[in-house]
């Protein structure tokens, strides 16, 4: 799969092509739906299958204090639609002139004229352009006059109603793990390089890997059982701490997990931890034993919820 950025000229190769635009950030049921037609009309018309995504998300530019909030990298959505078999992600980059183009500039100069599109699928409450003035109805409407087909898929729905990336926020949030891997169809999971610590994992016998948390959103503060996904492609089964670590100062806020039965250098290598099950919040202990005593329960709790991936 390749990468196409909006500042730059398309490829021929990747003119004439289906296109599904949204945002996709996390790429949960109801986006796979709208990346799905899009792959399916593709393969039926013989064109490439385009997913278009937003860096920085427009959130992020219209309030960029906002906390983080963020369930993929563009580089996790890129490997996430290579594998439902898009043939390109093009990334628009949300900027100034993006958010003051109107949306019958992007049906024309954009979707026609910089891409060649000849057909665009949407979800159902997708807008675009300045003050959300486009829709798929506008894409209905306006579309084949430059050429473009349209379609627009409706939300997938289960027992609690709609799919939406701001469920999967709220049960992150919550620690709802179970919930999150069913509504994504996946675990969630951070990626990030290992920096150098302060070494304290190591002394009482749990070598941890430190990950910033970036931009992701974060999810609620604790222990989990989790996986370890490895530059070398194994993957490996731990328990791992997200928060502040309240028992040592000053605080510092990471993701540290530990991998069972693993020994081996990762720091400057980049690594992803999928959060399978949530065990417990953070505490302040009173001494390291205490700490220590914990974390062995911990590591034995992880052990048997992860037995079925070992």
């Amino acid at each position: 799969m390749i990468r196409l950025d909006n500042h730059n000229p398309i490829p021929e190769s990747c003119r004439g092509a289906i296109i599904a635009l949204g945002n996709f950030d996390g790429f949960h049921q109801g986006h796979q739906a709208v990346v799905g037609e899009a792959i399916a009309w593709a393969r039926a018309e013989g064109r490439p299958a385009v997913v278009a995504t937003f860096d920085p998300h427009p959130v992020r530019y219209f309030q960029p204090e906002a906390e983080p909030f963020r369930l993929t990298t563009l580089a996790q959505r890129q490997e996430l639609f290579a594998a439902a078999g898009a043939d390109a992600m093009l990334v628009f980059h949300f900027d100034a002139a993006m958010a003051n183009t109107t949306a019958e500039h992007w049906i024309e100069e954009i979707l026609a004229g910089q891409l060649g599109a000849a057909g665009v699928v949407t979800g159902d409450d997708f807008t675009f352009g300045k003050g959300r003035g486009g829709n798929p109805c506008i894409l209905r409407e306006m579309g084949p006059q430059f050429g473009i087909s349209s379609r627009s898929v409706g939300a997938v729905h289960d027992d609690e109603g709609p799919i939406s990336s701001s469920r999967i926020r709220d049960a992150l949030r919550a620690g709802e793990c179970e919930t999150v891997k069913r509504l994504l169809t996946r675990p969630f999971a951070i990626r990030g390089i290992v920096q150098h610590g302060d070494k304290r994992g190591r002394v009482i016998g749990f070598p941890t890997a430190n990950l910033d948390l970036g931009t992701y959103l974060r999810p609620r503060y604790g222990i989990y059982a989790v996986t370890g996904h490895l530059p070398d492609g194994r993957t490996v089964l731990g328990a791992a701490n997200i928060g502040v670590r309240p028992t040592f100062d000053p605080p510092r806020e990471l993701l540290e997990p530990h991998f069972f039965d693993f020994s081996g250098d990762l720091y400057g290598q980049e690594i992803e931890i999928a959060f399978h099950h949530y065990l417990r919040a953070e505490a302040k202990f009173d001494s390291l034993d205490a700490l220590v005593a914990q974390m062995t329960r911990d590591c034995d709790k992880a052990r048997e919820l992860l037995s079925d991936l070992a």
